[in-house]
């Protein structure tokens, strides 16, 4: 078996010169980048007052508190954690479905190939961009102080904040649809309207259906925080087991939780998968 010729290294030198003679600037620039992280990052650790010495000290208070918290125990108070816990699911579910409601048409201005004109859809993705912006506890602050402590000023937060999540996601999905169905239903005759309700929602609902379903399990975990500054729910009653030092309660409630989760993760993921099935028997 013949070997091929060894390459000659002057002549690749001669024909890749920007290979073997690179300049000072591009050798130097990920070492100058890598160097301008690290910095950025010393920076940070004595800008937020970082001590080494205050983490492993609290380590020992922290050891303290899991000691406290062994058994979880909710006392007497089982039926109040029971109810607030179907009441931080009633928010997340309430808040997600309101928000996927009102962005499906909204995404529809939002998307390419429904608008083409920027006049129109670039505003509309602005106004989404603006909303998505704020995180769902500043809405919950803002909404405490317009209608008031409670669950409703929770569903608001997340509604809003959700909105301008669904409109970005489901613009996006109507975006990357088949074009081919849509022309075919364009081909017979059919209105702009026939198109997007037989060419284009069948193909991302199962997609928008996907989603909000992970933005309910998500939102619980959102629920629970913005019930802490006031918006009711599980996390209400979380933060004032904390304020007295109650962490067997604390315990209890953070099982309580991560069950509520889990369970929600694994009825939302039997469902996806059903729907997926669904489409996938619908198209073969």
């Amino acid at each position: 078996m013949s070997q091929l010729p060894k390459p000659d290294a002057g002549q690749l030198r001669a024909k890749y010169p920007d290979v073997f003679e690179r300049p000072a600037s591009a050798r130097l620039a990920m070492p100058a980048m890598i160097l301008g992280a690290f910095a950025i990052f010393v920076f940070g650790l004595v800008d937020l007052d970082f001590s080494p010495a205050r983490l492993f000290s609290g380590l020992h208070q922290l050891g303290w508190i899991t000691l406290m918290m062994i058994p979880p125990d909710p006392g007497s108070s089982l039926p109040i954690y029971l109810s607030a816990l179907g009441e931080t699911l009633s928010i997340a579910l309430l808040g997600t479905t309101i928000a996927a409601v009102f962005a499906l048409p909204v995404s529809l201005l939002a998307a390419r190939n429904i608008i083409p004109s920027n006049l129109i859809r670039f505003p509309v993705r602005r106004f989404l961009d603006s909303i998505r912006g704020v995180d769902t506890l500043i809405w919950a602050l803002v909404w405490i102080n317009v209608v008031g402590l409670g669950p409703f000023a929770g569903v608001l937060a997340i509604a809003v904040s959700d909105f301008g999540a669904f409109g970005k996601l489901f613009s996006e999905a109507i975006e990357a649809a088949d074009k081919k169905q849509v022309e075919g239903i364009r081909a017979s005759g059919g209105s702009v309207l026939h198109e997007i309700r037989f060419g284009l929602m069948p193909q991302v609902l199962p997609v928008i259906a996907g989603q909000v379903l992970y933005f309910i399990e998500s939102n619980t975990r959102s629920a629970t925080i913005i019930g802490i500054v006031g918006a009711g729910g599980i996390g209400l009653q979380l933060a004032e087991q904390i304020r007295v030092l109650e962490w067997q309660k604390v315990s209890f409630l953070i099982l309580m939780i991560l069950v509520a989760v889990a369970a929600i993760d694994w009825i939302s993921g039997k469902l996806r998968f059903a729907i997926i099935g669904r489409r996938a028997v619908a198209q073969f």
